[in-house]
């Protein structure tokens, strides 16, 4: 694996099966055109994975939230990673989404190295210190993203609080029949049965704390209120990797044909 700071035709040049860029929004199109125009560049030739929120909204590339789009991702070549936060609430809201009533809220909490690295005051720890800030609470991209990839409006208030990394995401919705916890904690553990990365721990809230350096995401605070129509659940990621780095290679295995969870867990040895 080769980590390059480049220009387009330079990155282009290299023969290499896949190309994964960390540039800024809004730079990606002139490498993505290099890399196409590169020989084996065509679009069933190289992988090209995006961090950036270029082709979030883009129907040619596929959209990498691993656990919900297992089939598209396998011998994808276009593939543009989740955000951050998107990522933790469609975790949190996708297994319950056909169930949803009403417009559902998130209310995001991130460590201040998701501000990105222009300093301003999101990232500044000594102006951060001892409070919560909030930002963009109306129009945020991942509100956004999270509506066009789950088919549902949603409301999104993000903030940043003085810690470094992790994302703890609180969702509330309202269903259309009335429910329980343990039938929301089902449907919760089946949609994530097959996943190693994905631990559903019922009303458990989920720590901040225990998934820094984490590839994976803690689902828990899973609540239903005394008339069985209001719900609650808490997702929480790390959002240097399962938001970003650990997402990207589950997205990677997927594009080549192995098992999503490889090199982020542990793998079982036949002897």
């Amino acid at each position: 694996m080769a980590y390059v700071d480049a220009e387009p035709s330079a990155v282009a040049s290299h023969d290499v099966d896949a190309v994964v860029l960390a540039v800024p929004d809004g730079a990606t199109g002139g490498y993505v055109d290099a890399l196409s125009d590169s020989p084996g560049g065509s679009f069933s030739k190289k992988v090209i994975l995006d961090l950036s929120s270029d082709h979030r909204f883009d129907d040619q590339w596929v959209y990498g939230l691993s656990e919900r789009n297992v089939i598209a991702l396998r011998g994808a070549t276009r593939i543009s990673n989740p955000g951050c936060y998107a990522t933790a609430v469609q975790l949190a809201l996708g297994p319950v989404i056909d169930l949803i009533d009403s417009v559902p809220h998130a209310f995001g909490v991130s460590g201040y190295s998701g501000a990105g690295t222009t300093p301003s005051p999101r990232n500044d720890p000594k102006v951060l210190d001892g409070g919560i800030t909030p930002y963009k609470l109306v129009g945020h991209t991942h509100e956004r993203e999270i509506t066009r990839h789950l088919g549902q409006s949603i409301r999104f208030s993000p903030h940043v609080a003085p810690f470094f990394r992790g994302i703890t995401v609180t969702v509330q919705a309202q269903v259309k029949e009335p429910t329980n916890v343990d039938s929301i904690i089902e449907f919760f553990k089946a949609s994530y049965k097959d996943s190693n990365l994905i631990r559903v721990i019922g009303e458990e809230i989920p720590c901040v704390q225990s998934i820094s350096c984490d590839p994976g995401a803690e689902i828990g605070g899973i609540t239903v209120d005394d008339k069985g129509r209001d719900i609650a659940m808490v997702c929480t990621i790390d959002n240097l990797l399962k938001g970003a780095a650990s997402q990207a290679i589950q997205n990677l295995n997927l594009a080549f044909g192995y098992e999503n969870e490889l090199g982020l867990i542990e793998q079982e040895v036949s002897a």
